[in-house]
Formats: C-alpha cells, sequence, structure tokens
C-alpha cells in the first residue's frame, strides 16, 4: 500500500486530499506545517508528499530542500495557485517531481501523483536489484558469475594494486573498458583520473597531439599552449583502447614514455613527467601484428606484462540472464519506466545465437525490446528480427581435426529455422520473412529437416 503525506496550512484542503487518497486506497497522513511535516517524515518515510507552495512557517520550497537533502528517495509534488510561478519553477530545479496548478481536477492530481509513485517504486527497485547483483555477481560495471568471470576478477584484484602495465583481448563488445576501470577503481591510483582514449577514432596526423600537448608555435593553428592527455591523467589511469591502431611513429614515442616515464610536448625542449599507469586493450591479434612489423615487438612486451582476455559471450552463455536482466532494470530507469518480464523461452532463444557483438550487441537488443514491448513480457519475437545471425566461428583445432561441413550446416539451418518459427509463434509466412526467403521455401526446408509442425 502506498503512503501519501499532505502539507498544507489549509484545514479543508488538508481533509479533502486525505479523503479523497483514502478512497484511492492509500495510507494517508497530513500536516499543517513544515515542522509537522518533518516530524511525521521522521516517524514512518512516506512515498509521496504533496505539498502547497506558500505556507506559514516554511515554504514548499523550504520543505523540499529539507527532504531532498535527508530522503532524496521521496517523490515531491508541489501545488501552487499559479502556473507561471517562478517559485514552481524553481521546485523543479530542486528535485521536485512536478507541480499542480490550483484549482485542480481530482483527476488530473491522481494521474500526476501515481506517476510519481510509480516512478519511486522503480527505483527503489532497480536500487535493491543492483545492489543484489553488485554482492553476488557485479564487479565494477561487469555482470557474470560463469567460472570464466571469475577468473578475470579474481585476475582483476590481483593485478590492481600492483604498478604493471595491463594489455586486456578480447572481441569488440566484450567489456575491455569495463575491465580497464575496475583495475583503476581497485588500484592506488582511484582517486586520480580515469582518461580513456579510443586510438581508432583519432585522426593518424592528430593523436600525437593529443596524446602529448603542444605549445605555442609548433604548427600552423597552434595559437596556445594546450595539454594532452598525459597531462589530463596525472596521478591516474590512460587506457589506450584498439592500442594496434596506434601509428608507427606514434609507438616510439610511446614507448619512452613507458621506458623513461617522460614525454615532451610538440615543439618543446624539455621533458614532463608522466605520472600515469597504462592499460592499453586490443580486439586483434597483437601476436600478428608484430610478426608483420605493424606493431613494435619491444612495446608489445613493455604493454604485455599482464595479459587478461576476456571471453566472447558465445563462451559465457550462462550469464545471459544475469546480463538481460541488468539491462532492463538499467534501461527502464533511465526511461522511468516499468520493468517488463522476460520470457523463459526469450532466454533461451538467446542462448542459441552466436551474437558476434557480444555484450554490447545484447544490451541494444534489450533496449530495442524494451522500447517495443509496451509493457508485455519480453518474447523472442521482439528479439529475433534484430539479431545478427552471425555462426560462431569453427576453431583451428576443430578443422585440423576433420569436420562433417553437411552437418554442420544442417544443424544452423535447423537452429535458424526453429527460432524463426518459436520468434513467428509458429507463423510460417512471418518465420519465412524473418529469415529472408520465401514461403515456398521454409515449407521445403521444414519437411527436409523433419521438423514438426
Amino acid at each position: 500500500m502506498a503512503d501519501v503525506l499532505i502539507v498544507d496550512d489549509e484545514l479543508s484542503m488538508r481533509e479533502f486530499l486525505e479523503i479523497f487518497w483514502s478512497r484511492e486506497g492509500w495510507e494517508t497522513r497530513s500536516a499543517s506545517s513544515m515542522r509537522e511535516a518533518l516530524e511525521r517524515t521522521a516517524e514512518r518515510e512516506p512515498d509521496v508528499v504533496i505539498t502547497d507552495l506558500r505556507m506559514q512557517g516554511g515554504s514548499g520550497l523550504d520543505l523540499l530542500r529539507e527532504l531532498k537533502r535527508d530522503h532524496p528517495s521521496i517523490e515531491v509534488i508541489v501545488v501552487t495557485a499559479y502556473a507561471s510561478d517562478e517559485s514552481a519553477i524553481e521546485a523543479l530545479r530542486m528535485g521536485a517531481y512536478d507541480y499542480v496548478q490550483k484549482p485542480f481536477q481530482v483527476d488530473e492530481i491522481r494521474v500526476v501523483v501515481q506517476r510519481a509513485q510509480e516512478r519511486q517504486r522503480l527505483l527503489r527497485e532497480n536500487v535493491a536489484m543492483r545492489a543484489e547483483l553488485t554482492g553476488r555477481y557485479d564487479f565494477g560495471g561487469l555482470i557474470g558469475r560463469s567460472p570464466r568471470m571469475k577468473e578475470i576478477y579474481r585476475l582483476v584484484e590481483q593485478v590492481a594494486p600492483t604498478h604493471s602495465n595491463v594489455l586486456i583481448t578480447g572481441e569488440s563488445g566484450t567489456g575491455k573498458e569495463l575491465v580497464a576501470r575496475a583495475i583503476h577503481l581497485r588500484s592506488e591510483r582511484a582517486d586520480g583520473p580515469f582518461v580513456p582514449i579510443d586510438c581508432s577514432s583519432i585522426p593518424e596526423q592528430l593523436l600525437e597531439s593529443e596524446l602529448f600537448g603542444y605549445v605555442r608555435g609548433a604548427f600552423t593553428g597552434a595559437s596556445t599552449d594546450r595539454r594532452g592527455l598525459f597531462e589530463l591523467a596525472q596521478g591516474g589511469t590512460v587506457f589506450f583502447d584498439e592500442i594496434a591502431e596506434v601509428p608507427p611513429s606514434v609507438q616510439v614515442k610511446l614507448l619512452r614514455v613507458l621506458q623513461e616515464r617522460v614525454f615532451r610536448r610538440l615543439g618543446e625542449r624539455r621533458d614532463r613527467r608522466a605520472d600515469v599507469r597504462l592499460v592499453a586493450a586490443t580486439n586483434r591479434e597483437i601476436e600478428q601484428e608484430v610478426s608483420r612489423g605493424a606493431f613494435r615487438e619491444d612495446l608489445f612486451y613493455r604493454l604485455n606484462v599482464i595479459r587478461i582476455h576476456l571471453p566472447p559471450l558465445r563462451e559465457r552463455k550462462a550469464d545471459i540472464p544475469d546480463l538481460v536482466r541488468h539491462f532492463v532494470g538499467k534501461v527502464c530507469t533511465e526511461q522511468d519506466r516499468a520493468a517488463p518480464a522476460v520470457l523463459p523461452e526469450t532466454l533461451a532463444f538467446l542462448a542459441r545465437q552466436a551474437l558476434p557483438g557480444n555484450v554490447r550487441e545484447l544490451e541494444n537488443l534489450v533496449e530495442r525490446a524494451v522500447a517495443l514491448c509496451d509493457g508485455r513480457p519480453i518474447g523472442p519475437e521482439l528479439i529475433a528480427e534484430h539479431v545478427q545471425r552471425g555462426i560462431a566461428p569453427a576453431t583451428p583445432d576443430l578443422v585440423a581435426g576433420g569436420v562433417d561441413l553437411d552437418r554442420v550446416l544442417a544443424e544452423t539451418e535447423r537452429r535458424l529455422i526453429q527460432d524463426a518459427l518459436v520468434a513467428a509463434k509458429g507463423v510460417k509466412k512471418d518465420a519465412a520473412r524473418l529469415l529472408g526467403i520465401s514461403f515456398r521455401s521454409i515449407r521445403y526446408r521444414i519437411a527436409k529437416l523433419g521438423l514438426t509442425e
């Protein structure tokens, strides 16, 4: 049962709203002043407070300020006689959920208060859910309790307190930056900055100046001195995402930073100290980049002091249910909406997919499904049409030992058709559309593979 506290210095308004919300099934209390409202709140925290803006002994704004300071989860609705009143606008800036103009219709205030109560309930549920996730299987933003993820957590705990450079490898979308942040937050540099650098998104001609900065007159257009990212990260951690994209000309200077812990701004003659820890990541086979001469061998050995490899999602599918619940809660909190249920068949469907985009792809699928479900439970049909139909590649060991290609292709075809039929609720025409084939073709394939109706 929801709990509402009504604050107004007019007895008639308090009595009216108490009777109204009692009939709506709410637990109701009232207060005639700010002081009395704070006493009522101390006795039992309400879900929603409805307060008049102008009262004797302390305004609604004063009460709002006190409530948001000591009880931030309470939703506050301000009632004002003037919709254009600047104080009402100020109330929203201070954290009020909404304001209602006097005189108001009961349906109007009912909708506003119900939405405020629902938002407050969702926030509390999501906080509780995230606390549960953190206690059981969350690690610095990483979600998972599979053996592979537990091993990564153990490695992070071991390497974070050291000063060693770390190289994180893994496919795109596996969470390499989250691992880097977890290392930073558990290190002695946690109070310093964490500066991520996406090496693949910065043009080669700009990367050097971005990293090291420059002095006035260093090149055409350098009208003032500018600090680089290494200076901004002093006392903290620099994360080089996609380190294999760094051009050879910059690799030389990066090696000097790692060896001598100094750097120079462009156009400058004096060295500056680099008090940073370096964590790098790549989705490439970096040893191959070294062997073909695209990446310096000495820089590689400097970076590869400690290696952490993140497995693709297809190798940790036991974590998919936890990830889906986490992303549903995250999206619903951000969008201020009720969290829909996720059907078991949806989780089973996702577990059968290759998901080449890994955790990033899964998050996008969940966000899209939440947006389209319209409050209904999330079924496979909201997922299937947008799944990347990537097939997990055969491993070199499998190919070396021989493979029955016809059998693998038949099993893949069977799985895709079954998934499409589940997503289309058994309607073959819709399943054919999801697969991009004709109705006649899917009927033939169903018969060929011996699939039951």
